[in-house]
């Protein structure tokens, strides 16, 4: 019957298969071989699978070592696999053609959440206990759409950007200013700092699965050189005590060593290179990135091309789709999404939204010979990056409703302190510092109430991806997703809870 499906698929749409037991992987890697053998080339692959027990990475090889034709596909399968967090995976495979939902949680809880969005169930589901209703594709197919504006050259915007290139879209990346990530994702280099919460709340799973797709997503597209990227580890400290608190709860949790691991002050220190007085949390996949050159990469693709130096000042509906336009010039595209953070109120469809600005500051501190034998990201209040370039990366400090971007001595200072509250080791090996000669960077991040991101549909044709506050670096990509399976009427990469408490829609009801 999958044959039948695969074959008979029209140009730009997609087809989802669900399985309710993941088992060794198997089903998956046999169904994505015979999709690239079969269906037209202009077409994709949404998989489903719910791993309530998830294998080994052994147990994994030892499954594939039996089947040497598919070899080829379980090395690719191996390398995502090490980037697995609980909860929902989304990893993209054939150059974005196949794309698997793994989904490593309650079998039950998972498809009450997706299965309106199955196409169909593979049959051997029966071992698993539990039985999804058995259905034919009745969805009817919505196709990709051919031209999609963007509007920001951020993190968020880039992200949108490149994932929906690589489902065939014309994309136009519009940026107000000559380059991109000039804004708030402009920072010479950025943590990868994911805050879990013992309770498992939306928040906490949605960040969960933003940081296990950030990393598949700089996998993609920027290596770990030392210079643009350093999987470095990052520690997060047990201080102040609010943090002890929140540690000491997640460490009830059995969560896998590959994401993080409990570490008390001894490890710690072994870990960082320095003394620490306090253990806390390791992830050992955390480090460092410099944004503005994820961006370039994101941009990098065929079918993006880049506007620089257009300020959107209107946008208005058109026969075929919309229209974003500003002195003197004019886009148009099917559909649109807005990724320009606390700037979109200047729009008139976002004036009423509660978009707040956020100033941030970073300070470069200098490195000494000794701050030098620092080797992972530390965070606890604030956060500093190991050297390089013999400079320190540290920060930020929050200053709301604020949006002058020139460097402050106090916002120094404040970050100076952080360090010498939370990782005394760290500012004494930097030695005496004048904060008035210091270098860094500030800049204006975008909040919204509550503490979810605003991401997805505003109205027809019109998405956002907005308010990521000090997340940007996790939750662009992850958002990115959900935009682009919402506007190609694929198979959404997250629950049907956590999509509706980062819909737009949310707010449009108190407005």
């Amino acid at each position: 019957m999958l044959r039948q499906h695969f074959s008979t698929l029209q140009k730009n749409t997609s087809f989802s298969v669900g399985e309710t037991y993941f088992d060794n992987g198997l089903g998956f890697v046999s169904t994505w071989q015979m999709f690239e053998r079969i269906a037209p080339p202009d077409t994709s692959l949404d998989f489903f699978s719910i791993a309530p027990n998830p294998p080994s990475d052994a147990e994994l090889i030892a499954a594939f070592a039996c089947h040497p034709p598919l070899q080829c596909y379980a090395q690719q399968l191996m390398q995502r696999w090490q980037r697995r967090v609980p909860g929902w995976n989304r990893w993209h495979f054939a150059g974005g053609r196949v794309r698997l939902t793994l989904v490593i949680a309650d079998t039950a809880n998972a498809i009450s959440q997706i299965d309106k969005h199955i196409d169909t169930w593979l049959s051997h589901d029966i071992t698993s206990g539990i039985e999804p209703s058995p259905k034919q594709p009745t969805r009817s197919k919505q196709k990709t759409p051919t031209t999609a504006l963007v509007i920001g050259g951020g993190l968020a915007g880039c992200a949108s950007a490149y994932l929906l290139s690589r489902r065939g879209v014309h994309v136009t990346l519009v940026e107000r200013s000559s380059t991109l990530a000039s804004g708030a994702s402009g920072n010479p280099r950025g943590i990868l700092h994911a805050r879990f919460g013992a309770s498992m709340t939306t928040l906490h799973r949605f960040v969960l699965a933003a940081y296990g797709h950030a990393l598949t997503l700089l996998d993609e597209v920027i290596p770990t050189d030392g210079v643009s990227r350093a999987e470095c580890g990052l520690l997060q400290l047990a201080s102040p005590d609010s943090e002890a608190k929140r540690i000491g709860k997640l460490a009830a949790l059995s969560m896998p060593p590959h994401l993080l691991q409990f570490v008390n002050a001894a490890r710690a220190s072994e870990l960082a290179g320095l003394p620490m007085t306090q253990g806390g949390l390791w992830f050992p996949s955390g480090g460092w990135v410099v944004p503005p050159q994820v961006c370039a990469r994101l941009a990098a693709q065929p079918n993006i091309t880049l506007s620089p130096n257009h300020t959107i000042t209107t946008l208005s509906r058109t026969t075929s789709g919309w229209r974003a336009s500003g002195d003197d010039f004019a886009f148009e595209a099917e559909q649109v999404v807005i990724c320009c953070g606390h700037q979109a109120r200047a729009l008139a469809q976002f004036a009423q939204f509660p978009l707040q600005a956020v100033r941030g500051q970073i300070s470069a501190f200098p490195a000494s010979n000794t701050s030098q034998s620092l080797r992972s990201v530390v965070c606890a209040e604030g956060y500093c990056a190991p050297a390089a370039s013999d400079v320190h990366i540290a920060g930020a400090t929050t200053h709301f409703d604020d949006e002058n971007t020139e460097l402050r001595a106090a916002d120094h200072a404040e970050n100076l302190s952080q360090l010498a509250r939370h990782v005394p080791s760290l500012h004494q090996a930097l030695g005496p510092i004048d904060v008035a000669q210091l270098k860094g960077r500030a800049g204006v991040r975008c909040s919204a109430p509550g503490s979810m991101p605003l991401v997805g549909e505003v109205e027809r044709g019109l998405y956002c991806s907005l308010a990521h506050g000090t997340r940007g670096l996790l939750s662009a990509g992850i958002s990115a997703e959900v935009i682009t399976a919402s506007m190609c009427g694929q198979l959404p990469p997250l629950p049907a809870d956590i999509l509706a408490a980062l819909s737009p829609q949310r707010l449009l009801r108190h407005i």
